[in-house]
């Protein structure tokens, strides 16, 4: 047992060894959907049919206060805000 010492039953909800060897006994033998593991992508959740582009404008001090203001108001964030507006504006899904 590499030297482990094991944990003892008096704390509650504790794992003990028997519970270590019984979880990578389950680990080893279970069945993972091994592509599917690694078609899973890192990093923030795609907005739309490609990668997002970061596009620097720039924008008064009113009418930033105003877009944070509503933001607040409709519990999004600016660059939602932002972006549903766009969309409306544009007429685009």
């Amino acid at each position: 047992m590499l030297g482990l010492v094991p944990i003892l039953h008096a704390v509650e909800n504790a794992l003990v060894v028997d519970d270590l060897d019984k979880l990578a006994v389950d680990v080893e033998s279970a069945d993972y959907d091994v592509a599917g593991l690694k078609s899973r992508r890192r990093g923030r959740p795609a907005i739309g049919t490609g990668p997002a582009e970061v596009v620097p404008v720039r924008i008064d001090p009113e009418l930033r206060a105003a877009m944070d203001a509503r933001a607040e108001a409709d519990h999004t964030t600016t660059s939602e805000f932002i972006r549903e507006a766009l969309r409306r504006y544009l007429d685009v899904a």
